[in-house]
């Protein structure tokens, strides 16, 4: 398998940090991650230059990130006291906007992936109080003894699963949902997801790059951020990537004149579609 395949889960947080170091070289950047080109390092371009299908809609990266950025904002100006980012990855969000001193950052993710990214944010400092907990969150055990720790902590909980769901079966979410939702102070909950139509062509072109031990991308529900609501969670927000992307003229032409088309987030099964959507429970 060439070297510049995705062999280890950890290695899709470097693929996704060299876009918004790209993103941050801009000079009319959405944002800014200045800490972005160190953590993807040579491994990071090294697999994005391999995946050609994601490097021609690296705008979708790039515009996942700035809408996760806009609504966590948002909510922590509106009173949450507390962010809780499941399966974390190489996010810096804590070191690079502007947040809090007051406000509580907890990061989760694999041992392995956050000791690599302690090891590179070692000299710096982050805005508000940040706590990294090295947990597998596919163990419902694990999971749950840690989000009942962290609900006693705070009053109104904002959880963020960026790019994250995808990697899990539809049962794995749906568990996910209920422990949330088990937990009063867990207020809102921000998240990405994709229609099957744009699950199944991002596999035609993303699984040959995939190593054996790199979960498959699978979790795509037809009826969009509906499918939470049985779980107790509403959409509050739920904003296109497409058409984001569209209204900050990062889309090519045709790209551009398909955002032009309707959407209907709840019915995409049929159409490739993926949004970041806002929920409240």
């Amino acid at each position: 398998m060439a070297d510049s395949t995705i062999q280890h889960i950890s290695d899709t947080a470097r693929w996704a940090a060299i876009y918004r170091a790209r993103e941050t070289e801009r000079k009319n950047a959405l944002f800014r991650d200045p800490f972005a080109r160190r953590l993807a390092g040579e491994r990071g371009e090294q697999i994005a230059k391999a995946m050609p299908f994601h490097e021609n809609h690296s705008w979708s990266w790039v515009t996942r990130t700035y809408l996760f950025d806009r609504i966590i904002s948002e909510q922590i100006s509106q009173g949450s006291d507390m962010v809780v980012n499941l399966a974390a990855g190489l996010d810096t969000r804590p070191y690079r906007m502007q947040l809090p001193a007051s406000l509580k950052w907890i990061e989760v993710d694999l041992p392995e992936i956050l000791a690599y990214k302690e090891d590179l944010l070692q000299a710096q400092k982050p805005v508000c109080t940040l706590e990294r907990v090295r947990a597998d969150l596919s163990s419902a055990e694990i999971r749950r003894s840690l989000l009942g720790r962290l609900a006693g902590e705070a009053t109104k909980v904002l959880v963020i699963t960026e790019g994250f769901l995808g990697y899990l079966s539809a049962q794995e979410v749906s568990a996910l949902a209920g422990d949330l939702k088990r937990f009063p102070t867990f207020k809102r909950w921000v998240l990405d997801i994709a229609s099957p139509a744009l699950l199944r062509m991002v596999q035609k072109n993303t699984s040959p790059q995939f190593g054996a031990e790199v979960p498959a991308l699978q979790f795509a529900p037809a009826d969009g951020p509906a499918f939470f609501a049985p779980y107790g969670w509403n959409p509050v927000e739920v904003h296109s990537i497409l058409k984001t992307a569209a209204r900050l003229e990062r889309l090519r032409l045709f790209m551009q004149l398909l955002a032009l088309l309707p959407e209907n987030p709840n019915r995409s099964g049929l159409r490739p579609w993926s949004g970041v959507c806002l929920l409240t429970s």
